[in-house]
């Protein structure tokens, strides 16, 4: 996989004639401003419309993926946010694996404001990576107003729907320290299923993680990773912080924390 060495730099909060050209890959882009919940949440997402045979990548990308950074720190009267991810693909290309999405991706947003009944001025800086023979790194700053009721948006709603649907409590796991980080093996009570694959990550300590090995025993997954931080060390890892993505032709489960065997 080959990388472009220069980040294509975008801000699609000027004037339209003034915007600068997408890069090659990428469509559009946009925040989809969505609708007001009962709860006072707003809920939008951000959209990107990819050219065929290009791909975007997940939260926990993969050893050969390009990790997607998401910054809001210059909104205005947001409180609070939670991304709330699509099931992914999973790529298979040249004995590498990478996970991600094709065609587009519709990223759903839970939007909690400081002050109820004041609009969300939402200023979002977007650091991540579209491939497809070449990886091409692109910084998109994207803005949106968002105010009033709002109305139902089907594509957003398609996205919250494809959600893995969680379960916890179906996974143990036992933990041991390598020469660069920890590796984790785990046994997961579930069916199997074809294309399965089950993915690793830490909820509050984003770092690189290497690609699954899985195995079956009847109707357990048994599924190991190596956690490396950027010490290049063992480190204390929290087992409830363990999230474990279980992905297959039958859908997709989300496992919160990992208590020991």
């Amino acid at each position: 996989m080959i990388f472009a060495t220069l980040p294509c730099i975008l801000a699609l909060a000027v004037p339209v004639g003034a915007q600068p050209p997408l890069p090659e890959g990428l469509l559009g882009a946009e925040i989809r401003s969505g609708w007001e919940a009962q709860n006072g949440t707003r809920i939008a997402a951000l959209h990107l419309q990819l050219a065929p045979g290009w791909k975007t990548y997940w939260r926990v990308p993969g050893e050969a993926g390009v990790p997607p950074v998401l910054h809001f720190a210059r909104s205005r009267n947001l409180a609070h946010m939670q991304v709330i991810w699509p099931t992914p693909s999973v790529f298979e290309q040249n004995g590498m694996r990478t996970v991600g999405y094709h065609d587009e991706l519709i990223l759903p947003l839970e939007l909690t404001p400081r002050e109820a009944g004041v609009p969300i001025d939402l200023e979002a800086r977007l650091d991540f990576g579209i491939c497809h023979e070449i990886c091409v790194p692109v910084q998109l700053d994207l803005t949106a107003w968002l105010a009033g009721p709002g109305a139902p948006d089907p594509a957003i709603a398609a996205a919250l729907e494809a959600q893995p649907v969680p379960r916890p409590g179906l996974a143990r796991c036992a933990v041991e320290p390598i020469r660069d980080g920890m590796r984790v093996e785990a046994r997961i009570d579930t069916p199997p299923a074809p294309g399965e694959v089950a993915l690793f990550e830490l909820r509050a300590r984003p770092m690189w993680v290497s690609d699954p090995m899985i195995a079956r025993e009847g109707g357990t997954l048994l599924a190991s990773a190596e956690f490396v931080p950027e010490t290049g060390a063992p480190f204390d890892l929290d087992q409830d912080d363990l999230r474990i993505t279980v992905v297959s032709a039958a859908g997709a489960i989300e496992i919160d924390g990992c208590p020991p065997n």
